[in-house]
């Protein structure tokens, strides 16, 4: 894998928000837990600021992953891997939080039919 510094930094950026939305952590969250501003989290997601080497190591052990990892190929199964719900479909988190704060069991129960049809149905 051969990329240019701008391809390698927009990379990087994408794996710290995939990865960082798998743990369901948000911008200020991540940022917080470096001592950083949120801004600044957004800046490194959007591959704008480069990361040092040693903010990228307190990046990978707060989003518990290796190094090499915001660089390599993600292997089926790891952090990151296409194939997994929350990496194909960042929406499916804030589903669940929402679904989870419903109170009505109606609402909840037709809810879940409606996904089910469109499901089945393939839309």
């Amino acid at each position: 894998m051969t990329l240019d510094p701008a391809s390698l930094d927009r990379r990087i950026g994408e794996r710290i928000r995939l990865r960082r939305t798998e743990l369901g952590l948000t911008q200020e969250q991540l940022a917080s837990a470096l001592g950083i501003s949120y801004q600044q989290v957004q800046k490194y997601e959007n591959g704008v600021n480069r990361i040092s080497a040693s903010r990228l190591a307190e990046i990978a052990q707060r989003l518990e992953v290796p190094i090499g990892w915001f660089v390599e190929e993600p292997e089926e199964g790891e952090p990151g891997d296409p194939a997994k719900p929350l990496a194909r479909a960042r929406g499916v988190l804030e589903l669940a939080r929402g679904f989870g704060a419903l109170r009505t069991q109606g609402v909840r129960s037709a809810l879940v039919a409606l996904v089910r049809t469109l499901a089945e149905r393939r839309l």
